[in-house]
């Protein structure tokens, strides 16, 4: 259902990849609530991905950039002013990867050139963006910006490897500016912890499965969908949450509360039952 939550407003939604991409299901969702935007990736990703099939499902703009670049984020910033004639309302960064887990790189062996490549691409290109937007003046007074973040950057997670450095500097880098763009500008900037999401890039991550297992039991509203990651930033872009700023919003049904659950507690207890089964059995022989 549509709200018109976000009629007449223009954005820049980077990092739709495919259908499974939850910057793919906030630009349909934007969309749906009368939002226009331009849509970003590298020019890599959108020949490997669906990009120009979400572009024209959305009667959207498609401009390549590499978030990393100074260079292509002036670009990208200029053009979209001038595709809109003015200044956009939101950005959502929803950039992320790590060349160490894509390589299956463990985090006490770290290759410190991949360690650079991950810092770069999954935090300080958010530092980029914002200082690229701020340089343009590109957004509008009670404009918004979302990046999206993971609870790894409170918690240690398995295999989660410096990514969780990378969210960690991603959330530091949203207070630290938005307490300078709220002040100068009235300009918002939050990141959304979102529930482990069987996207492009989250089945890079091993274990992702018995995770998102895992987190559904912990979870006492369950895991939150892509979908749902996506309707809480379009009221994070919205009017509705004006003077929400500087904060790191947990989108997990609940997790980031936890300590153990009663669905946790018994699969546990079942494997311990199951494991005295197997000792007696090995006893009686």
């Amino acid at each position: 259902m549509a709200y018109n939550l976000l009629k007449g407003k223009k954005g820049l939604i980077f990092g739709a990849l495919n259908d499974m991409s939850i910057a793919w299901k906030v630009a349909e969702r934007a969309h749906e609530e009368g939002a226009e935007f331009v849509l970003s990736n590298t020019a890599l990703a959108a020949r490997m991905g669906d990009t120009d099939l979400l572009a024209q499902k959305t009667n959207s703009l498609f401009i390549p950039a590499d978030a990393t670049s100074i260079d292509d984020l002036e670009n990208l910033i200029q053009k979209t002013m001038d595709h809109f004639g003015g200044k956009i309302d939101f950005i959502l960064h929803s950039i992320g990867m790590s060349p160490n887990v894509r390589k299956k790189i463990p985090y006490d062996a770290l290759n410190y050139d991949n360690f650079m490549k991950t810092m770069d691409i999954s935090a300080i290109s958010f530092h980029k963006v914002l200082q690229t937007a701020k340089k343009h003046d590109a957004l509008s007074e009670w404009g918004s910006v979302v990046a999206l973040s993971y609870i790894a950057a409170q918690r240690t997670l398995y295999e989660y490897n410096d990514m969780a450095e990378a969210k960690a500097a991603l959330e530091s880098i949203a207070r630290s500016f938005g307490y300078i763009y709220g002040r100068e500008k009235h300009i918002r900037i939050n990141t959304v912890s979102q529930s482990p999401t069987m996207t492009t890039a989250g089945k890079g991550v091993k274990g992702i499965d018995a995770l998102i297992d895992f987190t559904e039991r912990m979870s006492p509203l369950g895991n939150a969908t892509a979908s749902e990651c996506a309707d809480y930033c379009i009221t994070l872009f919205s009017d509705l949450t004006k003077k929400v700023t500087m904060q790191n919003l947990f989108n997990d049904g609940g997790f980031s509360s936890m300590g153990m659950s009663y669905r946790a507690m018994e699969m546990y207890n079942r494997s311990l039952d199951c494991k005295e089964c197997h000792k007696d059995s090995d006893d009686n022989k």
